[in-house]
């Protein structure tokens, strides 16, 4: 094996798959893809539901489906995969260290490196669950991989803390293996799902969801046999006197994504604490020239579809730094501002007349509101949008020959009536 390489992607995923692609498919020569599992697809193998690739493949496919499409896709080119092998370090002169039972431990070079290794749910220790440590209580992401690669239905009373899409498509998937979802609770307002979730897998099954509530208390012996949520106020403190208890011996927590960044952590890249992922210029790139981020790993995305696209471009990006294609100019910074909850990506290159779609998540549900871009105090663009959720990623394109060169930030605010539920 050759210690040389144009691009190296680490993580084989959808991101990581299509960003190997976007980097063949624009010149550049060697591309190493760099996999931890058994086989490619990251968590797309275990979600055996449809709803994806309506806007990439514009067809409707199972999360399996989807992921051998892009698979096959990649191996017709001549980019070398290593599959069950684990990246422990990634160096600032872009040396990728890596080590598997074939080849042992091995270091190579590479021009330049994509991250895309996804993100990892937040555990019962991270929200603070109060009570003893009983089995019975995981993550959804975990149940889902028991119930859907394993075959193992980890419970028959089930109990589900957050909204999430995850924890929405568990309640679906629980309920179609015979086992009793009693209910989903939302520390929100409002849910963290997509819509047709909360239709297609609470509503179509009678199962209730308790907005504004929280888990206050688990009890067993060693398996879970109870638990008590509680109604909290705008504040999120408990309220006195309303909790509810349930017979359950499982609960599956559904409570927020985050995206896994250590590789870059070590590298010292500056980081969005908003979303725990790299600050990225319009390029994908960090703040360490030639490593690029993409995908979960810089911020939750809710389609796949989108981390597909979004993969792709970085794979290009990186692709047109290794030939030199790609020319330093100045930027200016993107910034999100009132109701605005972040925005990818974090500055903009002003070298070229082309259009940027810039994405971004709003701090809480709004009806009838208007997006507001400016640049400086100066508008450059508005957009009026009927509803707007926090658990939908928007996005808005700005042609870049309007955008000023005093080096103004660009910033998306909302202006807007708050959606009451």
């Amino acid at each position: 094996m050759s210690n040389q390489y144009d691009v190296c992607v680490i993580g084989g995923g959808a991101a990581g798959m299509s960003a190997a692609l976007g980097a063949i498919k624009n010149n550049a020569k060697r591309v190493l893809l760099v996999e931890r599992d058994v086989e490619l697809g990251g968590i797309l193998q275990q979600c055996i539901h449809n709803g994806f690739g309506l806007h990439h493949f514009k067809e409707e496919l199972t999360g399996p489906a989807y992921a051998e499409k892009v698979k096959n896709e990649l191996l017709d080119t001549n980019v070398d995969v290593k599959l069950e092998t684990t990246v422990t370090k990634i160096t600032h002169d872009k040396k990728v260290h890596f080590m598997n039972e074939v080849d042992g431990y091995q270091v190579i070079d590479a021009t330049s490196i994509i991250v895309a290794i996804g993100c990892r749910e937040r555990s019962r220790h991270q929200i603070e669950i109060p009570g003893k440590r009983l089995s019975g209580i995981m993550t959804a992401g975990t149940a889902q991989r028991y119930l859907n690669i394993d075959g193992y239905l980890v419970g028959k009373r089930v109990f589900i803390l957050g909204s999430g899409d995850i924890g929405l498509i568990m309640a679906r998937r629980m309920t179609l293996e015979g086992a009793t979802v009693v209910g989903v609770a939302e520390l929100m307002p409002y849910s963290n799902g997509l819509n047709r979730n909360i239709v297609q897998c609470l509503h179509d099954y009678d199962i209730p969801l308790y907005l504004s509530h929280t888990v206050t208390k688990v009890e067993g012996n060693d398996r879970l046999e109870r638990i008590s949520i509680s109604e909290v106020d705008d504040k999120f403190n408990v309220i006195e006197g309303s909790d509810k208890t349930f017979d359950v011996d499982t609960l599956l927590l559904s409570v927020g994504l985050i995206p896994e960044n250590h590789l870059l952590n070590e590298l010292n890249v500056e980081v969005n604490p908003i979303t725990n992922g790299a600050y990225v210029d319009d390029h994908y790139q960090t703040n360490i020239p030639g490593v690029f981020a993409c995908g979960n790993s810089l911020h939750v995305h809710d389609l796949v579809d989108f981390v597909s696209q979004e993969g792709f471009e970085a794979g290009k990006n990186a692709a047109l730094y290794v030939t030199k294609k790609e020319q330093q100019s100045e930027t200016i910074t993107v910034k999100p501002k009132n109701n605005v909850r972040y925005i990818i990506p974090n500055s903009i290159h002003l070298n070229q007349d082309e259009k940027i779609e810039l994405k971004f998540r709003v701090t809480k549900p709004f009806e009838r509101a208007k997006l507001i871009v400016k640049q400086g105090e100066h508008t450059i663009r508005e957009m009026k949008k009927s509803h707007l959720l926090p658990a939908e990623m928007e996005s808005i394109e700005i042609d870049k020959s309007i955008l000023s060169h005093d080096h103004s930030e660009l910033t998306i605010e909302i202006d807007g009536g708050e959606k009451h539920v």
